[in-house]
């Protein structure tokens, strides 16, 4: 049984593996098995027909351009993503072997038959969609109508343009809808990313799950999101960012993958309860590191305590300072030396 990133009681990370496969099947499969190496809760691709997804006239985004492969030159998206394509058969592949790797197999689709092949066919658990769909509302509200759960990147987005997008959603029903804090940008910068953005969807949108969309270098700031509040991470990866096809050297390896994964579930052990209060692991420390009552000199049997007989002094295993006034003006029941800490039972009544 899978886990559900709604509600869950753990962050659900996607790893995505988008078009690192270069549509080859077998790194389709090699990336299953790293995500599931990595610990990852889903690995997820891209379902698309490039000639509904595109126009002949779409040109390619620079980091596309960067990323693009050698050899025989790409004239525009619909050139690079019928390289980057698989058969629709082969995704009922892909996920038979996912769950036979033990993690959950997800996809994007990016038209109306993909959605309905991935739902009807494969009877995905949930589809992911683009940051690049937020604004096609016939789309969502098609999605809404198949009353599947929903998770919708908002890269590139206004506040606005994602609440219009949650209506069309929830035009007709209300199915599980988790909305991902994004900047498209490949790769984006730390100072684009904006993440106290996960704070103003929580605010907005207290339906609905919350979480990020990474595109950055390296894992911190998805550990950040996490600090912040977000339940679902997703970041891409590859098996070698040296690979020609535009997402590879913005992903993480298998291994920084794991790094990641291994973080933030660091980070979800340390958030706690968030009730202040003392941890038992604190224990030895209260005893030697607070203060008690301490007498400054040897004081005999019947003597009336006054400040100048006390200072505070480690270990904190007798009266705590904070009680100091509560003391004053009390005797002693025996006789005492310097620097023996003060007990409740040392005391009359």
């Amino acid at each position: 049984m899978f886990p559900s990133p709604f509600n869950a009681k753990h962050t659900y990370i996607i790893a995505e593996a988008g078009v690192n496969h270069n549509g080859d099947i077998a790194l389709s499969k090699a990336l299953i098995d790293g995500a599931a190496q990595a610990g990852a809760d889903a690995v997820k691709f891209q379902l698309f027909e490039p000639a509904l997804l595109a126009s002949a006239k779409t040109p390619l985004a620079a980091y596309q351009e960067t990323g693009a492969q050698a050899g025989e030159p790409i004239k525009n998206q619909i050139d690079l993503l019928s390289r980057l394509a698989l058969p629709r058969q082969a995704f009922i592949e892909l996920q038979a072997h996912a769950h036979q790797a033990g993690i959950q197999f997800l996809c994007t689709p990016f038209d109306d038959m993909s959605a309905v092949f991935l739902h009807q066919t494969l009877d995905v658990p949930l589809l992911k969609i683009s940051s690049g769909e937020l604004t096609n509302l016939p789309f969502l509200r098609l999605l809404g109508r198949m009353n599947i759960p929903l998770i919708l990147s908002t890269g590139m987005a206004t506040l606005a343009e994602v609440e219009a997008a949650v209506q069309a959603a929830w035009e007709t029903n209300r199915p599980p809808l988790a909305l991902l804090h994004c900047v498209s940008a490949y790769p984006a910068a730390a100072d684009t990313v904006n993440l106290l953005a996960l704070q103003t969807l929580q605010q907005k949108f207290p339906n609905c799950t919350i979480g990020y969309s990474d595109h950055t270098l390296g894992l911190h700031v998805p550990v950040a999101a996490v600090a912040l509040g977000a339940r679902i991470i997703e970041k891409h990866f590859t098996l070698d960012q040296s690979l020609e096809g535009p997402d590879h050297q913005a992903s993480l390896t298998v291994a920084e993958l794991a790094q990641m994964v291994f973080a933030i579930r660091e980070t979800e052990v340390a958030l706690g309860d968030g009730i202040k209060k003392p941890n038992p692991v604190e224990s030895d420390c209260i005893r030697v590191a607070r203060k008690s009552l301490v007498l400054r000199h040897d004081l005999p049997a019947k003597h009336t305590l006054t400040l100048d007989d006390l200072i505070a002094k480690r270990p904190g295993t007798g009266i705590s300072p904070a009680n100091l006034f509560q003391v004053l003006g009390k005797r002693l029941k025996t006789d005492l030396s310097r620097d023996e800490l003060l007990q409740p039972e040392l005391l009359e009544d």
